[in-house]
């Protein structure tokens, strides 16, 4: 099962026999990225407190950078004398970017949104100021990413359905602006999103209407805002039923890793989210056996690494070439010296690469199931009643029974 665009190369190469997980391989023009991916968030051109050449040794085939901060600064002048964002910042593989319309609507006041796109107050001299579809597109080809998001109509999931429908349609027909207003269609690829909200009926339209635009890439949107889980699942799972098998699919803003290993299960690819980043600077480490918050106490004394299992520098011994990081020395430092998050950032965006390394590895061994059981275990630390009754539900869609031996 493959797809073939002038700057995407499409191919599954394994298929779980249980679920509808897929391992999958997207060619990109900076080289492959090997799927299921996650996608760490370098909003302003720059992971936090992690070096580009960190990042390429962990494994990162595909990052994320934000239109909007880009469009703030450096500016796209800058940005078009550089050559790109991959120049400014010095990252050698592949680049994908949102549109800046979630931005606009979520973190600036006054946001007003008509069929020719988002008015809002410039941050610097509160002047308004307009993205339009042909604008993003205009920003995204100056940045040079391998992978452009459309711009959509972001409203929040539990908006009413009047106006979510509309935003529905009107997510369409900028979809179409966006399509004339690409210029670089041989070295970047524009990815459509899918919007709806939690109504199944809108969903199943757009990704209807969508899939007649024949875009490289699908995403589905407007399913992070804080919706109840379980209806979460059920549009994924709604979605991955409609959606072409050979297009890759991306899941917008999750992150959390219950949610990627649930999320691949139902059938998608590509994963981003500051999750990891973000709560690593406020002393919470993810591990194979939960979630570590450091700021505690119990940590202080403990001279054993974040997480044995864990490739990242920070877990790895000295003797076996690592740093040799213990608990206690980022007990000591997290939420107060900048080498803590700095430490942290690495292991959690480690812990991020490799959980989907192993969900690929065992989709191409075919025992994706049993993975998926023993995540679960281990997360929970064999407690089965601790289960998130979402997840348990949501996997059942496709097959697996985490309550069953």
């Amino acid at each position: 099962m493959c797809s073939s665009y002038p700057a995407l190369n499409y191919k599954i190469i394994a298929k779980c026999s249980t679920t509808r997980a897929r391992a999958s391989v997207l060619e990109l023009p900076h080289g492959p990225v090997e799927a299921p991916v996650f996608m760490p968030v370098g909003t302003q051109a720059s992971l936090k407190g992690v070096l580009p050449d960190q990042l390429d040794r962990m494994g990162c085939q595909i990052m994320l950078n934000n239109t909007y901060h880009l469009g703030l600064k450096p500016g796209k002048e800058i940005l078009d004398t550089i050559g790109g964002a991959h120049k400014l910042q010095s990252w050698k593989r592949n680049l994908l970017t949102d549109s800046g319309g979630f931005q606009m609507v979520s973190l600036l006041k006054l946001a007003t949104i008509t069929e020719e796109g988002v008015t809002f107050l410039s941050p610097r001299d509160g002047t308004p100021m307009l993205l339009t579809p042909e604008h993003s597109i205009e920003l995204q080809n100056t940045i040079g990413s391998d992978i452009m998001m459309q711009l959509d109509d972001v409203v929040h999931t539990l908006t009413e359905d009047v106006r979510m429908e509309e935003a529905m349609y009107r997510s369409i027909r900028w979809l179409d602006r966006c399509l004339k207003a690409h210029k670089n269609t041989e070295t970047q690829n524009l990815f459509c999103i899918i919007q709806g909200g939690l109504n199944k009926r809108l969903r199943e339209i757009c990704c209807k209407e969508m899939m007649k635009r024949d875009t490289p890439g699908i995403a589905i949107g407007g399913l992070s805002g804080g919706e109840e889980k379980r209806s979460f699942c059920e549009i994924v799972h709604t979605c991955t039923g409609i959606l072409p098998e050979s297009k890759p699919r991306y899941l917008m803003g999750v992150g959390y890793a219950e949610d990627l290993v649930v999320c691949v299960a139902l059938g998608m690819d590509m994963f981003d989210c500051v999750y990891p980043t973000r709560t690593a600077r406020f002393g919470n480490a993810l591990t194979r056996n939960g979630i570590l918050n450091l700021r505690n106490r119990r940590f202080k004394t403990d001279s054993s690494p974040l997480d044995t299992e864990c490739q990242c520098p920070c877990c790895i011994p000295k003797e076996k070439g690592g740093w040799g990081i213990t608990r206690a020395f980022l007990s000591s430092l997290v939420s107060k010296e900048t080498v803590g998050a700095h430490l942290m950032t690495i292991h959690n965006t480690q812990f991020q690469l490799q959980l989907m390394n192993d969900m690929r590895t065992s989709i191409i061994k075919d025992c994706f199931p049993q993975f998926v059981k023993d995540f679960f275990i281990k997360w929970h630390k064999g407690d089965r009643s601790t289960y998130p009754e979402w997840a348990v539900t949501a996997l059942r869609l496709v097959n697996i029974d985490l309550l069953e031996d």
